[in-house]
């Protein structure tokens, strides 16, 4: 796992200064990458590539990178990982090729020089995001991997092109001039992170997941040059497996789905350096578990961490699901101020506004496993493949008793519903949910009063999914520059020619919530602190069987994941499985009201927002009065609007750069359980 950067400029710049500006642009990737540099540079052509690499395979100088293939028509810089490398290995060597190395860049660009680009990613199964330079016709390419699991931004300032793994990459060249789009502004109060493939900057794009964009150094001078295309679509595979679902029985798809994950999940615990998972106890994390401890005779090391609050700690499903499986299990336990004292990294983790919470927990689970291991298996994208979150349950029957409501009434509805104190809601919840059956507990929705109101006044199902997810119902309201935020789901819906509201929602998540907010939450937290995160479930082989698996068997007699749970059923008791799902999140509303006070109230002062200018002061104020009073719940819009502000502060400062400092958590109560194993002390 790696940091990569680039550059093709049109100044006359000699291959020294090149080579200088792209070692600062890749250096500013040092975490996502400790253990080696590298550069390349064709000062007459223009183009520059920089290298941070965090060694996994082959630890030698075979591994190091730039990487130019065995005739020297290509170069490459690559982060991720090739995980059938093996098998491509052995197969391009009955061909004649001889490595040099053992590694997966090199297996990989001896594929692309033998079958070309696109068959070579159509042979390759992995997570990755690379840059290939063809000398022979001087064009570079930019490739994502199929699911948008490592991240790719792009784009142009003047007369040079520049891309990287992180923005922050970009800001180390001095030909960039960052300039704020209020539109991202906008649909990041809304998603609580800017969707691909806008980014914060004008100018400056994402690479969509499944994604070659090509530019020849000739065209690098001309803004929106270049050209886009698709190698893999998880449209066509949601869309293809929803026409030729899979026809056998349940136990069929059980026993294949088992062995399926059973053989990604070996070949994701290829490396050459110390290996782990996280385990938070629940279906995905602990069905990737006792996959990866299945096939060993060693103990794996998990990793989780958990709170002293209730409603937020899974870390006690953890501590079974490892003591039944025998793995070398450690916990953390996070009070207030060992979690507070990451607020204050995030900006430099994140290095574009990031609103979701749960980003502190996953950076912290990812600080304890760093301790152990160089590489640590996850369990996300269980939830959008098989119907996992509680919107896939509940959302079809919610909208067909609103759909039976008069517009009138729900429109009188949601106003009584959002003059009511958060307070009284929250306590009227308490009351009746133990009386509803429960299908139709609505946990989720305590003291989301501005959400409800969006759900009754919905007039599609794609506006209801729409309400469903979004944080600020209308950011563009909050914002001062005029912004278009609903850009993401007009464009969504005219993508898919699915029907049935579930599986549109599922789809939606896939292409959307899971690379935009999941996949770039446990990227930045992970590789922050020199950590590779693998997510097997994600593979696109998994998914694309995924796909064919009919509804009914992943959502059943109410439940989401059927399949997966019968498959964990297999490996550890059925009993774990029925548990309610939990989400990975922290009391941030008690939390504002107390601990982070001040230091919220400092950046949501009025005559900050008023000098900075990208909100109106009014409304957020308004929001911040009533959530500490308790009349409303506003924790979860009052943090996009900090985490903005947070990251705005960072990076409007001089232009220097601050090294990422390793967390310490030697002060968490931390809790060691050996579970018959060798004591592990923390």
């Amino acid at each position: 796992m790696c940091g990569i950067a680039g550059f093709i400029t049109a100044e006359p710049l000699d291959a020294f200064e090149m080579e200088s500006r792209v070692r600062s642009m890749a250096d500013r990737l040092f975490q996502r990458g400790p253990d080696d540099s590298g550069a390349w540079v064709h000062a007459e052509v223009g183009i520059a590539l920089g290298f941070r690499r965090l060694a996994v395979n082959d630890l030698s100088e075979a591994g190091h990178q730039p990487m130019k293939s065995a005739s020297g028509r290509y170069v490459i810089i690559f982060n991720g990982e090739i995980y059938n490398f093996l098998e491509l290995s052995v197969l391009l060597e009955t061909l004649g090729y001889k490595f040099r190395g053992h590694s997966d860049t090199e297996v990989l660009i001896a594929a692309i020089e033998k079958w070309g680009l696109e068959s070579a990613l159509g042979r390759a199964a992995g997570m990755f995001a690379f840059a290939l330079w063809d000398r022979e016709e001087r064009l570079l390419h930019l490739v994502r991997d199929r699911v948008g699991i490592k991240p790719l931004y792009y784009g142009w300032s003047g007369s040079t092109f520049l891309f990287g793994s992180e923005l922050k990459a970009l800001r180390g060249n001095p030909a960039f001039v960052p300039e704020i789009d209020p539109d991202a502004v906008a649909l990041q109060l809304r998603h609580r992170c800017v969707p691909q493939p806008y980014s914060i900057y004008r100018g400056i794009k994402k690479l969509p997941p499944g994604t070659i964009f090509s530019i020849r150094s000739s065209q690098s001078r001309i803004s929106g040059s270049g050209s886009s295309r698709a190698y893999w679509s998880a449209t066509e595979v949601i869309e293809r497996g929803n026409e030729t679902p899979f026809s056998g029985s349940d136990q069929d798809a059980i026993e294949q789905l088992d062995a399926l994950l059973g053989s990604v999940v070996s070949q994701h615990m290829i490396g050459d350096v110390p290996t782990g998972a996280f385990l938070s106890g629940g279906v995905d994390s602990s069905t990737v578990v006792s996959l990866m401890q299945a096939q060993t005779n060693r103990p794996i090391k998990t990793f989780s961490v958990g709170f002293h609050e209730n409603g937020y700690n899974e870390a006690q499903y953890a501590k079974l699901v490892a003591t039944q499986l025998g793995t070398d299990h450690t916990e953390v336990y996070l009070t207030p101020t060992e979690t507070l004292e990451v607020i204050p990294r995030l900006p430099t983790l994140f290095d574009e506004p990031f609103s979701d919470s749960s980003q502190i927990p996953t950076f912290l689970v990812s600080a304890l496993a760093r301790r152990d291991v160089i590489v640590s298996l996850s369990g996300d994208g269980g939830d959008e493949l098989f119907g996992g979150y509680n919107r896939h349950v509940l959302g079809p029957r919610l909208w067909k008793i609103l759909e039976r409501i008069p517009k009138f009434a729900r429109r009188r509805l949601a106003t009584m519903i959002q003059k009511t104190p958060s307070t009284l809601w929250n306590r009227t919840c308490s009351f009746v949910l133990p009386v509803v059956p429960t299908d139709f507990r609505l946990h989720a929705l305590r003291g989301e009063t501005q959400k409800l109101e969006g759900l009754l006044m919905a007039r599609s199902i794609d506006e209801f999914y729409k309400a469903l997810i979004s944080s600020w119902m209308h950011p563009e309201e909050v914002v001062s520059e005029p912004a278009v935020s609903a850009a993401v789901f007009s464009t969504l819906s005219e993508r898919t020619k699915l029907h049935d509201f579930t599986l549109r929602m599922m789809y939606f998540d896939l292409i959307t919530y899971l690379p935009d907010d999941v996949l770039t939450k446990v990227d930045r937290a992970s590789m922050s602190v020199g950590l590779e995160a693998r997510v097997p479930l994600l593979d696109h082989r998994v998914v694309e069987f995924a796909a064919r698996i009919p509804l009914q068997m992943k959502i059943r007699n109410g439940r989401g994941k059927w399949v997966l749970r019968k498959v964990m059923s297999r490996h550890i008791p059925q009993t774990q499985s029925e548990r309610p799902k939990m989400g990975f999140s922290i009391p941030l509303g008690a939390w504002l009201r107390g601990p982070l006070r001040d230091w919220a109230e400092g950046l949501l002062g009025e005559n900050r927002l008023r000098r900075e200018g990208h909100f109106r002061s009014e409304p957020i104020r308004r929001l911040w009065a009533d959530h500490l009073t308790g009349r409303s719940e506003g924790g979860d819009l009052l943090w996009t609007v900090l985490m903005f502000e947070a990251w705005l502060q960072h990076w409007t400062r001089e232009d220097r750069y601050v090294s990422p400092v390793r967390p310490r958590l030697r002060d968490c109560a931390v809790t060691a359980i050996p579970f018959g194993h060798a004591n592990r002390s923390v």
